[in-house]
């Protein structure tokens, strides 16, 4: 298959690099830079640019991978306006709008991952625009997956803190078990070459 893999330079993105080149796909990598194309999830006009370089290589495109998407963390009291619709735009507008416009152009038999993580259902302090996010687009997946034209598929994949993250992010996961960031890339090839939709796929 052609899988287009968003966000492919982040550490989730080059383990479902790594994972969907050795079960044979053939994968266009596309981020802000460093990519094989250029595109900025967050501006529709840039997915749309994005989808017409496709069209121009005559890439028969069979999958969309997200891996990209950014929220802000901080507490309830000091967020603002600016702040959720920040973090709405950042990962959820942002692949929803890869959906949208995908769906006019990819063929029946494609299909959509996207990226949600585990606070959708366990909040961590400064985490509640994550929160918010991560349950907007498992909504999205499981009302889009019965609206999709032909048989193009939907689904996310929700995982908690990454093994390879934990210097980062650690402390704000504490008493969380994390996992190695391969086992999400997993649930991406689950996605991507299966034929369930309308899913979540949990990596905890």
């Amino acid at each position: 298959m052609k899988v287009v893999l968003i966000g492919a330079n982040g550490t989730l993105g080059r383990a479902v690099h790594t994972a969907l080149r050795e079960r044979g796909h053939e994968v266009v990598t596309a981020s802000r830079e460093g990519a094989d194309l250029s595109v900025d999830i967050t501006d529709p006009e840039s997915i749309r640019a994005m989808y017409d370089a496709l069209d121009e290589r005559g890439d028969a495109v069979d999958a969309v991978a997200c891996a990209a998407g950014s929220v802000p963390w901080r507490p309830l009291g000091e967020l603002t306006v600016r702040d959720v619709r920040g973090g709405l735009e950042g990962k959820a507008v942002s692949q929803i709008e890869l959906v949208r416009q995908g769906a006019a152009r990819l063929p029946a038999h494609a299909s959509y991952t996207l990226i949600t993580g585990i606070l959708a259902r366990e909040p961590l302090l400064t985490g509640s625009v994550a929160s918010l996010v991560n349950g907007a687009v498992e909504a999205f997946v499981k009302a889009a997956a019965i609206e999709l034209p032909g048989r193009q598929r939907i689904n996310a994949v929700s995982p908690t803190v990454f093994v390879e993250s934990l210097d980062a992010y650690g402390d704000t996961f504490a008493g969380f078990d994390a996992v190695p960031v391969a086992r999400a890339a997993h649930a991406y090839v689950k996605s991507v070459e299966g034929r369930r939709t309308g899913e979540v796929f949990r990596v905890e």
